[in-house]
């Protein structure tokens, strides 16, 4: 029993300190802004990596995604008629669920993980050190330029794999049910769901905060050689995950509570 307090207390004060952490990195990246003298060079080799990069993986996975979500329901469809399900189903779980926590997820586990390995790596290397004698200010040469990278692209990219993943509805559609992509399209358009695309937006570019934030505060606390990188990255995605969760469930809260929330 001693032990068994003695490990929970551990992990309580350990997650706290994360935590703390976590959210000390974010204010000084936020002040980091005032006034806004970052690396701009670093700046746009972020944005190619992080997004250029990442469409192909992004655009198969919507794509797949549309498709899976009308061959579950296409049985449902054919035995009772009721097509209108298609598209309102489509529409709202892809806008403002699926797109957005997929793809977050997609995101942090290729980008936000090798971003928490290189700059874990700069820091076993003593390179992040060596930028503090340098008087270059870590934050803004380095966090800086991946937290504007990270939330723009995965902003950019939700709303490519939106289009994607309601493209493989349609085209699965019209392929397993008598429902022509026209008239899914004109559905989709009369069910009207701006306030569902608007809140998957808005939950890309909370999650491309977290994940910004959360890879660059493991990487640049790594400590133990190649060991503490991967254990670095492990916990990186594994926070990461349950931030997008979190925050995924808060923005649901929000957006019930201010009414800003339909179903078409």
């Amino acid at each position: 029993m001693k032990r068994l307090l003695e490990q929970i207390g551990e992990t309580t004060l350990w997650a706290l300190e994360t935590l703390g952490g976590i959210n000390l990195l974010f204010w000084r990246t936020v002040a980091a802004f005032f006034p806004p003298d970052f690396d701009k060079r670093e700046t746009w080799r972020n944005l190619y990596k992080v997004g250029v990069k990442s469409y192909p993986i992004v655009v198969m996975t919507a794509l797949f995604t549309g498709a899976l979500m009308v061959i579950q329901s296409a049985h449902f469809v054919q035995s009772t008629g009721a097509t209108i399900v298609i598209p309102l189903g489509t529409g709202f779980t892809v806008l403002a669920e699926i797109g957005p926590v997929l793809i977050g997820l997609m995101f942090s586990g290729r980008v936000g993980a090798n971003n928490t390995a290189e700059l874990g790596t700069m820091a076993v290397t003593e390179q992040i050190d060596a930028l503090r004698a340098l008087a270059i200010d870590p934050i803004r040469y380095l966090v800086v330029p991946r937290f504007i990278s990270m939330c723009v692209m995965l902003l950019l990219l939700t709303a490519l794999g939106d289009f994607f993943a309601i493209l493989g509805a349609m085209v699965t559609n019209g392929a397993l049910i008598d429902f022509s992509p026209e008239l899914f399209f004109n559905e989709m358009i009369i069910l009207h769901f701006l306030d569902e695309y608007l809140m998957g937006l808005c939950k890309a570019a909370t999650f491309g905060i977290a994940i910004s934030v959360v890879s660059c505060y493991f990487g640049m606390t790594v400590r133990g050689g190649a060991v503490g990188v991967g254990r670095a990255v492990n916990n990186s995605v594994v926070a990461t995950a349950i931030a997008i969760f979190v925050l995924d469930l808060l923005t649901n809260l929000l957006w019930v509570q201010a009414g800003w929330l339909t179903t078409g």
